[in-house]
């Protein structure tokens, strides 16, 4: 008999182990914060570490000056700093690059098919086909680059050295739109124009109290199109960093044509995301003007042209779809910004005053660096003068030096120098031992310790320091001029969308199952067929003619009111079941529509009889809200059950109560006073003894009494009159 292999004990390893919280501390937290810091949030230069290792990789190949060079080169050099494949590090360059537009201040002049931010589906050539180099504005990110300006880090394998930070000579964080999405966080910096960031700088640099809004009104973008102003909107963003303002698009009517160009459009969205939308609602039968929409984008610009029914309103149709489609878009800020390796989000004149610190430190080690070069080139003069004073025992102290290594020591003693002087001298070519040359050099010690003076003087003073900050600004302002593309409109000015307005208020027929079903019917599609399909045991419980503008509001069983306009409904055929309202209206569980009236210009008011016998009698006033609310609770009071409805009443309107005594009672609705609030409970109207209620109520006209006169009231409450023979629901056989 064979034997039974050992049952296999599997025991958890004990290095195995690990809570989960240590986990997300040792694992997850350096990952989040690398992608935070080292990824999707931009620095005060304005730049995101790919884009500064893109930028300073062209810098170093010297493709600022020079001629441009195939893409692929510097995407393959640029891998040096950024390990990422070539395919991330080409899309970087591609939106810096100015044939992309997507930046007001592009960084890289290119040639080739960069494709562009407003188009989707337009995609840019493969980097072995484009070519590319920098672009002039560079000149005022690498000034300071080689005079210790900022730090320089190790790359990722410590093989060379990299800027921390680009020192950049105008405010970039405000005027190159960005975007990141980190690890529980996110950046999104609108652009602004680089000649209003300036001059807003220069102004907070000059006066601490300057208001911003004056000099930098709104931000700008590539795409153009039309900015829609809110002063105090704006004003909320510049001081917290976060907010959101809309923006439309551009358009001419070419009445020969009969078409409508759209030549610009929101940064937000793109050509084919707008033909998309306007498609669909064409397709939907929302919008019936539009017989055509295509994309004419070419090398003058972009362009879509929307053909237009004869008879169209150009002015309403786009009313219309700037409400309904991407041609008006927003745009949401969040000014999130790592400083000092922290992020925070901050407002305009909060990064204006970091970035001016931050500046004011990097020209503060340009000119320790200028200062320390002087001071040795100085040093060196001083050196030389004492030779002047002889010559000929310069000479005569080298020449007498039998070894090479002697010769600075020797001269060190002979002129009472230090060894870099020295050693200095020692170089000076034979042909250059002359007066004329020695005092050539040394006439510039003058205007050396004049230049070191001023210097000196720049560092002690913090208004000198920001003075030259103001300088560079005003000179980029006169090198760089830059026209604003975004057009700025008040809200004033944008035609507001009226929904009604685009809507025909046709005749149509309306009816109401007890079931809850709902039909909205033309009168010609029931005149071809009003035979309608009902489900099994259901029945019309109410119908009327009405417009298609009109509004509706639906009364339930659970005492809530619910408001809609009847072109909210599809037209339907009697044939249909129609719109089930519980679904169509959100209604709760359980809940179903008891009764429905039109209020017109709410000045009507309304009965609800009760099945306890009261009555109550309240103007349907309280229904109108100055919000577009869709449900209202509370509609009539939950006491008692009610038994009916009745819109419209006036005064002299009969109505006529039964009750499971076999009573009826007819009365006036003058004779309830009318409330003004809905969940009033109402008055006694007939009289109940022990458990009997009321069973229905309805207009005497609708009661077929025999007897009208029988069973009216001339006040209330009132028991009622006995039914008679003739009147009870089931009537006797007789012999």
């Amino acid at each position: 008999m064979a034997k039974k292999p050992d049952k296999k004990v599997y025991k958890e390893h004990p290095s195995t182990d690990q809570r989960i919280t240590d986990t997300l501390r040792e694992n997850y937290m350096p990952y989040a914060m690398s992608v935070i810091v080292s990824r999707a949030i931009p620095e005060i230069d304005g730049f995101k570490p790919s884009h500064r290792k893109l930028l300073y990789t062209m810098y170093k190949k010297g493709l600022l000056n020079g001629n441009r060079t195939k893409s692929a080169n510097i995407v393959g050099e640029t891998m040096k700093l950024n390990p990422h494949g070539d395919g991330a590090i080409y899309e970087t360059m591609v939106r810096l690059t100015r044939g992309n537009e997507a930046l007001l201040v592009p960084f890289v002049d290119s040639k080739g098919n960069f494709g562009k931010v407003y188009s989707r589906d337009m995609a840019y050539a493969a980097s072995r086909y484009t070519e590319a180099k920098l672009d002039a504005v560079c000149t005022e990110l690498f000034r300071d680059i080689d005079c210790d300006a900022v730090d320089f880090t190790d790359n990722y394998d410590g093989s060379m050295k990299e800027p921390t930070l680009l020192p950049t000579t105008f405010p970039n964080i405000l005027v190159s739109a960005n975007t990141g999405i980190a690890v529980g966080m996110a950046s999104n910096f609108c652009g602004f124009n680089l000649e209003e960031v300036c001059r807003t700088t220069i102004a907070c640099i000059k006066d601490a109290d300057h208001d911003i809004l004056s000099t930098l009104p709104a931000p700008d973008f590539t795409t153009g199109g039309e900015l829609i102003y809110d002063e105090a909107e704006m004003r909320a963003i510049y001081e917290s960093g976060r907010g959101s303002f809309k923006v439309r698009s551009k358009w001419e009517y070419q009445k020969r044509e009969n078409l409508i160009e759209v030549t610009e459009i929101p940064y937000t969205t793109t050509i084919e995301a707008i033909i998309d939308k306007v498609a669909e609602l064409v397709k939907s039968g929302k919008v019936r003007e539009i017989s055509d929409i295509r994309d004419e984008t070419d090398l003058s610009g972009l362009k879509i042209a929307i053909d237009l029914k004869r008879g169209t309103d150009p002015d309403k149709l786009m009313t219309k779809l700037m409400k309904m489609t991407p041609l008006m878009d927003s745009f949401s800020c969040n000014f999130n910004v790592l400083i000092g390796g922290l992020p925070r989000v901050l407002g305009v004149r909060e990064l204006i005053d970091e970035w001016t610190s931050w500046r004011s430190e990097c020209v503060r080690r340009r000119v320790s660096f200028d200062l320390d070069k002087k001071r040795d080139k100085l040093h060196l003069l001083h050196g030389l003068q004492k030779i002047l004073l002889d010559i000929d025992r310069a000479i005569q102290i080298i020449r007498d030096t039998e070894e090479d290594a002697e010769v600075i020591p020797n001269l060190m003693i002979g002129f009472g120098i230090d060894q870099i002087q020295a050693e200095f001298i020692a170089d000076i070519r034979l042909r250059n031992i002359n007066k004329e040359y020695i005092l050539k050099r040394t006439q510039e010690t003058a205007a050396l310790e004049e230049e070191i003076k001023r210097l000196e003087e720049i560092l002690g003073s913090r208004t000198k320091i920001r003075g030259i900050i103001v300088k560079e600004l005003e000179q980029i302002i006169k090198k760089y001029p830059a026209a604003r593309r975004t057009t700025i409109v008040t809200a004033d000015e944008v035609p507001v969308f009226d929904e009604t307005e685009h809507i025909e208020d046709n005749p149509v027929l309306i009816f109401l199952t007890r079931e809850g079903y709902f039909k909205k019917i033309t009168p010609q599609s029931f005149r071809m067929g009003s035979d309608h399909k009902l489900k099994e045991g259901d029945e019309i419980v109410w119908e009327t003619e009405t417009t298609n503008k009109t509004e509706i509001i639906f009364l339930t069983n659970l005492q809530q009111a619910y408001k809609a306009r009847l072109y909210d409904f599809e037209d339907c055929k009697a044939s249909s079941l129609g719109d089930y309202l519980a679904s169509k209206l959100g209604m709760d569980e359980g809940e179903v529509p008891v009764f429905a009236f039109l209020p017109g210009d709410y000045k009507g008011t309304l009965v609800v009889v009760f099945q306890n016998g009261k009555a109550a009698h309240y103007s349907i006033e309280s229904f109108e809200t100055k919000t577009n609310r869709r449900r209202l609770t509370g509609a009539y009071s939950d006491k008692s059950p009610a038994v009916a409805f009745f819109y419209p009443v006036d005064e002299n309107t009969e109505l006529t109560m039964f009750s499971t005594a076999n009573r009826a009672l007819t009365f006036r609705a003058g004779m309830l006073d009318i409330k003004a609030s809905r969940s009033t409970q109402g008055v006694q109207t007939m009289v109940l003894r022990g458990k009997h209620t009321i069973t229905r109520a309805v207009r005497m006209e609708d009661a077929r009494l025999a007897d009208n006169g029988r069973y009216r009231c001339r006040a209330i409450p009132s028991i009622g009159a006995l039914l008679t023979d003739e009147d009870l629901p089931d009537k006797q056989l007789t012999l």
